[in-house]
């Protein structure tokens, strides 16, 4: 009986072992380990409105024709931008408008007396095209550019009048913090010519070109 017994309780034990192991084979296997997706950050879109201010420094020439001299107006300008982007792709298109007090001026011997050429205000309205390098975006840009030229020979007489012309130039603008961006760019402004009828010894045709460089902070909406 005792031997009985023990072949029992070891064909009991045989039997449980294999249940569980069979148990264990039906079990769904774990999935492995999956890594956590990389963080791909977002693409800066250069699309919409926005508004700014600019300021910088300009040098030019302003000939004399009547008197054969010739000014090198100099001086500085400061206002305010607005503008609109449509992006596609890297290409960035924009137009873009200023308006900017100024203090530009220079003058020049004209025989006996002296002449000077003032510029008082000046405003651009131009197309840019730009490429995108994600937050960082070099353009070209050109235009109309209008502006008040003043001309006077001291002691004689002045002429002033507000004139249509055109600027070509390029900069680069970048995404600094939020929405805000930064932008620095190089204008050549052409106001034509104004005439001074009571310049001495003869009337006088009196042009304005310049050369500006201005740094600007624009809001985008």
């Amino acid at each position: 009986m005792p031997s009985m017994r023990r072949v029992l309780f070891a064909t009991i034990g045989l039997l449980g072992l294999a249940v569980t192991s069979a148990a264990a084979a039906d079990l769904p296997r774990a999935m492995p380990p999956t890594k956590a997706p990389a963080f791909v950050p977002a693409v800066y879109s250069w699309n919409g409105f926005y508004l700014g201010i600019n300021g910088g420094g300009a040098w030019g020439t302003s000939d004399w024709s009547g008197t054969g001299g010739s000014a090198d107006p100099s001086g500085g300008l400061v206002g305010v931008t607005a503008g609109y982007n449509w992006q596609s792709g890297q290409w960035v298109f924009g137009l873009e408008a200023d308006i900017d007090w100024a203090s530009i001026k220079g003058s020049t011997a004209c025989g006996a007396f002296s002449c000077e050429t003032k510029n008082t205000w000046l405003g651009t309205a131009r197309g840019r095209l730009g490429y995108a390098f994600d937050r960082v975006m070099p353009y070209i840009t050109g235009g109309a550019a209008f502006g008040d030229v003043k001309a006077t020979q001291l002691g004689i007489g002045s002429t002033s009048d507000t004139n249509v012309g055109w600027t070509v130039g390029a900069g680069i603008e970048a995404a600094v913090i939020a929405n805000w961006t930064a932008k620095i760019e190089y204008l050549y402004v052409d106001l034509g010519d104004v005439s001074c009828t009571a310049c001495l010894p003869v009337a006088s045709n009196v042009d304005f070109r310049t050369h500006i460089v201005r740094a600007g902070l624009n809001y985008r909406f």
